[in-house]
């Protein structure tokens, strides 16, 4: 089966930025697409400098929903938001004012991600913070998600008035370079071997089941044992494999029973009800079943609302954000216009991140009317 690879390398414009992220992408583009990805094949996507956080979501999501291994390299820098301290990718407009709304939020990776099948998916990211960012992913690390493997380093600020070179996605591009494909812990480790050659100071490395450390020593992967104790089967998986094999309904009905198990065991407000709504609407949404999907976003996000959770914390944001894409695939005029004012009514409380959504929600509501006068 064909696989996927996504480049994405973004800094800000001027001084603010850390590292010459851009400088990686000519190396990685001459690795053959087939060794990028280490299937027979594969599509490659290649985002420079992307503007629009919106412009990045549109293509990690189409690179999620392909089938088939997916392989992200991820080149800039981290920067947090002011208001909720998370961590966003840096763009292009990005500032320390703005991340808000021009940085792209590390979350909506893990978010796009949640659902592919184990084993599918591997992310290498090449990554540098400023001062305070570094201090919050100290204490807090970063994180792709259940379902990806996470390798590569994220380095401190480098020198004042001094941009950095992103020389662990330049090794692990140079060694692809050869036409081989270590096993990925070997890839990783090779490239950690020439990095600290050059002089590494004290980056945090990230690994599948190691806690970010500063400066380790350079080791070969552990050994794995000949015969692991088998593990319970994920739900999860059984799911993925149901959307893979294209049994949507049957997929539909698992998450359903897990959201019902969950929901007399723990109440309907808790996290975990929430988890299995947001698995159905994905569902949903793979299934091309878009109502269902932007009915199922909608009840999610009045929930949290409920809960008390705030109008501007991710969870919410993204519920309403996915109710609002997925109406806007709804065919249906009619079934449309029906959820057109509880989307209205929710996007007056959280207006979300992007300029104008209201305004585009109450123009379709006046189409979908027009539409039916005529």
């Amino acid at each position: 089966m064909p696989g996927t690879v996504l480049l994405l390398a973004a800094s800000p414009v001027g001084k603010g930025c850390l590292v010459d992220a851009a400088s990686v992408l000519p190396v990685l583009a001459a690795v053959s697409p087939a060794v990028l990805s280490g299937t027979d094949t594969a599509n490659v996507v290649e985002l420079a400098d992307p503007l629009e956080p919106q412009a990045v979501l549109t293509r990690l999501r189409a690179a999620a929903t392909a089938p088939g291994p997916l392989t992200v390299f991820v080149t800039g820098q981290l920067q947090l938001d002011r208001r909720q301290h998370l961590p966003h990718l840096a763009l292009a407009r990005t500032t320390p004012a703005t991340v808000r709304y021009t940085a792209f939020p590390w979350h909506w990776i893990t978010e796009e991600l949640r659902l592919r099948p184990p084993g599918t998916t591997t992310l290498f990211v090449d990554l540098h913070a400023d001062a305070e960012t570094w201090d919050h992913l100290v204490v807090r690390p970063l994180t792709a998600g259940p379902s990806a493997a996470l390798y590569g380093r994220l380095a401190p600020p480098p020198p004042r008035r001094t941009v950095a070179t992103p020389t662990y996605m330049r090794a692990v591009a140079t060694i692809l370079r050869s036409g081989h494909r270590p096993p990925l812990p070997q890839l990783h480790q090779q490239a950690l071997t020439r990095v600290s050659g050059e002089g590494a100071r004290t980056d945090m490395v990230l690994a599948p089941g190691t806690p970010m450390v500063a400066a380790p020593p350079v080791v070969a992967p552990p050994p794995v044992p000949a015969q692991p104790p088998a593990a319970p089967a994920d739900p999860h998986e059984t799911i993925s494999a149901a959307v893979q094999a294209g049994r949507h309904g049957e997929a539909a009905a698992l998450a359903g029973q897990r959201e019902q198990e969950a929901l007399r065991m723990y109440g309907p407000a808790s996290e975990t009800v929430l988890h299995w709504m947001e698995v159905r609407a994905d569902l949903a949404m793979f299934a091309g079943d878009a109502e269902r999907s932007c009915r199922t976003w909608l009840a999610i996000a009045g929930a949290r609302l409920n809960a008390g959770q705030a109008t501007d914390s991710p969870a919410v944001e993204s519920a309403v954000d996915r109710a609002h894409h997925q109406w806007g695939r709804i065919d249906d005029a009619a079934r449309a216009r029906e959820l057109g004012p509880a989307l209205a009514d929710l996007r007056l409380r959280v207006p979300g991140r992007r300029q104008g959504a209201l305004d585009h929600v109450q123009e379709q509501l006046r189409r979908l009317q027009f539409q039916t006068q005529a």
